[in-house]
């Protein structure tokens, strides 16, 4: 038998949640968002199909997003395939001709998938490496003086072929490949990528989702996780030591958007469902946003 309380229980939640992201909707309506997507929530078919749906989301009530995405564990994968051994110095991946290959190769792959997801869903979308119309220019990236192959450290964004996109009602996405005033081929750290891409367009949002909840005063305990951080707290924990590994170039990615123009930047769970849609339509929201000074 059929409980009519508990569902108007239900009814009413959901009133209530789409009231509640009413005054975000039309804050965010019209505004370009940069979404770093990688981590488990890539290799996962599921969470995958949950992002994507979520982006859709966010398009179809206005927002304007651009997807920069990885792929470092599908290309680590296929160079043991050949029987070579994934190579990383201070958390740059060695490439050399033959893994730069594989890399572009693996990138674009991953890059058509998640068209074809956005297009079952109904959205335009265009798949495109940093390569295409001068996207992103590189030069050569080293480790600390280490030669680490083909590298690059983002040089130069034009902007203007995505622009062009977005203003034909497509949704950019992009592969971390870029090239070199000579133009070799060279592979871009994603993070890297969606910082200098969100920067060159005034991102209203960079979102990177990770496979972490947030960043944490201790990493051990998860009751530590900071909602909210202003700049000059992040490069104090740089400073301090707090954060380390992955999550040192990160959150120093968020401060340089921050310092260039982007407004908020948040560090995303990228395995929990709908993650971008209780960050962007909800009171409370999740993970960790970066702002440029606190809010009181």
């Amino acid at each position: 038998m059929i409980n009519q309380n508990t569902d108007m229980q239900q009814v009413l939640i959901k009133a209530q949640t789409l009231s509640e992201a009413l005054p975000y909707i039309q804050k965010f309506n019209g505004k370009k968002i940069v979404v770093k997507y990688g981590g488990s929530a890539m290799l996962d078919e599921e969470l995958r199909y949950n992002v994507i749906k979520d982006v859709a989301l966010l398009k179809l009530i206005g927002l304007k997003p651009i997807i920069v995405h990885g792929g470092g564990k599908e290309i680590s994968k296929w160079v043991e395939k050949i029987g070579k051994e994934p190579e990383f110095v201070n958390g740059l991946r060695v490439t050399d001709d033959e893994t730069m290959e594989i890399a572009e190769m693996v990138l674009s792959k991953v890059n058509k998938n998640l068209v074809q997801m956005m297009q079952k869903l109904g959205l335009k979308a265009v798949g495109i490496s940093g390569k295409d119309g001068d996207l992103i220019k590189v030069q050569k990236k080293y480790s600390n003086g280490k030669d680490i192959g083909y590298v690059g450290e983002v040089t130069e964004v034009d902007s203007a072929i995505l622009d062009t996109l977005i203003d034909n009602d497509f949704i950019p996405v992009i592969a971390p490949i870029g090239s070199s005033d000579d133009y070799e081929s060279y592979n871009i750290n994603a993070d890297d990528a969606a910082c200098a891409i969100a920067t060159s367009i005034n991102a209203e949002k960079l979102v990177f989702l990770t496979d972490i909840e947030g960043i944490f005063v201790d990493p051990n305990d998860k009751t530590t996780l900071i909602s909210e951080m202003d700049i000059q707290t992040a490069q104090e924990f740089i400073d301090k030591g707090v954060v380390g590994g992955g999550m040192l170039p990160k959150l120093t990615n968020c401060i340089d958007a921050i310092k260039n123009g982007v407004a908020r930047v948040h560090v995303l769970d990228g395995r929990l469902e709908h993650c971008l849609l209780l960050e962007f339509f909800t009171e409370k929201g999740i993970g960790t946003a970066i702002l440029k000074e606190p809010l009181f």
